[in-house]
């Protein structure tokens, strides 16, 4: 598992424990059921995760129900020995709760799942004396969507807002009464947005944090900055708060500067220079993946290829360096592969060859 899965991994895991914790305090309402039955037929991990949470609450709560294995006798336990090695207390303490009903643990995954929530509640209940218990931030609803490579999905949202998802794209969306906060963890993202002048529509997306004024717009991670494209309404672009605190142009003692963006205008935010200027651009061709394609007017080869192959099961390797620079028109489907393999043929002097692994465009 790397970074980005692993981080994916531990939003869905908070989002599946904020969920859980809701319908234990009281049974969710007519709204707040929906949102939760959205957010599980997401992705199949987020049931996972959900189910999980369900049944190492189930078995602790009647590990607790006997006294000898209650989470106080626990803690009591736990801070007697406290001169102790830290290993042997917390085994030990989870020794008791499993011998409770050792059988009903299924997978090796649950049980190492279940130790680690043993081992936190000790940690917790130690160090945040005297125990008190800290109720869920009240009508908190947190959704997570990604898509695999080639995928596209689209959502409308509780507030009637509609979210576009492109290829290889993970984010996470926290709906509160007070706002409305999406992290966009990776890839790109286009938002259809019902305004709401007393809970702004906020998107946090690399070195960038969007601030919706009643608008259309696209936001688009790319390896070291964050595109954000307008294409009906109006944004307000800053820096995003890590941005502010370690970016070479950020100021302490000055507020942070907003950046006002109208339709058919687009600005991309890195993370050492700040602000940035506007430019016009055709938002039609930005957004051409909402229709499973890609647009060109004069743009290189290299450039054509690196956004093909954010789709294509087989990548575009150029061999030719040459070629690189070739500059390419017209209008791509992102699911026709052959179609855009005979296009490269049709070109003057350049050959095609596609291998089990590779699409590799050279000279003739």
């Amino acid at each position: 598992m790397n970074f980005k899965d692993e981080q994916i991994r531990a939003a869905i895991a908070e989002q599946a424990a904020d969920w859980f914790v809701m319908n234990d305090e009281e049974p969710l309402d007519e709204e707040e059921s929906a949102a939760l039955i959205a957010w599980l037929k997401a992705s199949p991990a987020n049931v996972e995760e959900f189910l999980g949470v369900s049944v190492i609450a189930r078995d602790l709560r009647e590990a607790g129900a006997d006294p000898e294995h209650s989470v106080d006798t626990l803690l009591a336990r736990a801070r007697a020995e406290d001169d102790g090695p830290v290993e042997p207390r917390w085994s030990r303490a989870w020794k008791a709760v499993s011998d409770v009903r050792v059988g009903r643990w299924q997978t090796a995954a649950v049980a190492m799942a279940a130790i680690g929530v043993v081992s936190l509640g000790l940690l917790l209940l130690w160090n945040l004396r005297p125990v008190a218990r800290v109720p869920a931030p009240a009508e908190v609803t947190v959704l997570h969507f990604e898509t695999r490579h080639g995928e596209q999905q689209t959502h409308r949202l509780a507030d009637n807002s509609v979210l576009h998802l492109n290829t290889d794209s993970a984010l996470t969306i926290r709906y509160s009464r007070t706002e409305r906060r999406v992290t966009l963890i990776s890839g790109e993202a286009d938002f259809e947005v019902v305004h709401e002048p007393h809970r702004p529509f906020r998107v946090f997306a690399g070195a960038a944090e969007v601030v919706d004024l009643g608008t259309r717009f696209d936001v688009r991670l790319e390896d070291s900055s964050t595109l954000v494209t307008v294409l009906e309404g109006r944004v307000a672009v800053g820096r995003s708060p890590s941005s502010q605190t370690s970016g070479t142009n950020s100021n302490p003692d000055h507020p942070p500067v907003f950046v006002q963006l109208k339709a058919d205008e687009q600005l991309r935010v890195t993370p050492d220079q700040w602000p940035a200027t506007p430019v016009t651009t055709d938002p039609q061709r930005t957004t051409a993946w909402l229709h499973r394609q890609i647009m060109f007017e004069r743009e290189p080869l290299e450039r054509v290829a690196s956004e093909f192959n954010r789709y294509a099961a087989k990548p575009i390797e150029i061999t030719a360096p040459e070629l690189r620079s070739l500059e390419i028109s017209g209008v791509f489907a992102t699911d026709d592969a052959e179609a855009f393999i005979a296009f490269l043929r049709s070109l003057e002097g350049v050959r095609v060859d596609v291998t089990a692994t590779r699409i590799l465009v050279s000279h003739k």
